[in-house]
């Protein structure tokens, strides 16, 4: 047994059949030593639901409940993970609710908003594959502040470099532009691949992200065109790259000098750029 009085996660995966498939971008974390400490990065849970996505067999799940999680909505596409969750939430009554289904296809800030009062908290390790287009929908919402009060993800370390990333180093773009907007960021830890089952072939990285109360004013969706459009040409010069939103006149409006590139822009600068288009 392990210290929540649950099998060990090796032991469900086997009893259930649960091989990960790089399909579902899977990568199960079997240390619970380190999803605790996942849990624990997530501040104090005592009175928050938890949205994850991507439980798998349910160790960070189980993690979550034995770190005093009012509540976890865990969302599960991967249909042979439902038995061991439902495992999971016997032992734990009527504090986790799984949602067989597509992370993509879900309404958050729905799901948060049936939460009775409390924080709401986004806690995962998740699916490769689907992370980066998830944490953008969730940078991007409309109403602001969001649903969550923190997100705490895991991510492969050169995602999460390019979301703590600053100007003028190689990892800035477009991630790094929208998560230093909206949010404060940080890397947590690291996390390496013989934790996992089976072992990626990098090493990974847990990102804690705090929505800023009061982000610089911008419309969501133009602030998308200018970042897509300055980095989708990141080697040349803004006046090139930003052509097709108004070029060197839209520049000079922003004050901001067309030999310039994509990289050297702060977020303020992005931010007065996408308001003079």
């Amino acid at each position: 047994m392990s210290m929540d009085g649950l099998p060990p996660l090796r032991a469900v995966i086997e009893s259930h059949g649960l091989q990960a498939k790089k399909s579902l971008g899977q990568n199960f974390l079997l240390d619970l030593n380190l999803t605790g400490k996942i849990a624990r990065a997530a501040g104090d849970l005592a009175d928050a639901t938890v949205i994850e996505v991507g439980p798998g067999p349910g160790g960070l799940t189980r993690a979550l409940l034995f770190s005093g999680a009012r509540r976890v909505i865990a969302i599960e596409r991967d249909e042979r993970c439902l038995e061991a969750l439902a495992e999971v939430s016997n032992h734990y009554p009527g504090r986790l609710e799984v949602i067989a289904g597509d992370a993509l296809k879900m309404d958050f800030a729905s799901l948060a908003g049936a939460a009775s009062g409390g924080p709401v908290k986004i806690v995962a390790n998740l699916p490769y594959n689907i992370g980066t287009e998830l944490l953008i929908r969730w940078l991007t919402v409309t109403e602001w502040p969001p649903f969550y009060t923190s997100m705490t993800l895991m991510f492969q370390r050169e995602v999460a470099e390019r979301i703590v990333a600053c100007p003028g180093s190689d990892a800035y773009g477009r991630l790094g532009v929208l998560a230093g907007w909206r949010t404060e960021a940080k890397i947590a830890f690291d996390v390496p691949a013989q934790a996992f089952t089976p072992p990626p072939k990098v090493t990974s990285s847990v990102v804690h992200l705090v929505p800023r109360a009061s982000p610089l004013p911008a419309e969501v969706k133009k602030l998308g065109r200018v970042t897509e459009a300055a980095f989708g040409q990141r080697r040349k010069m803004l006046r090139q790259s930003v052509k097709s939103l108004g070029g060197e006149a839209l520049l000079t409006r922003a004050g901001i000098d067309p030999t310039r590139r994509a990289e050297t822009l702060s977020v303020e600068e992005f931010v007065r750029l996408t308001n003079a288009v």
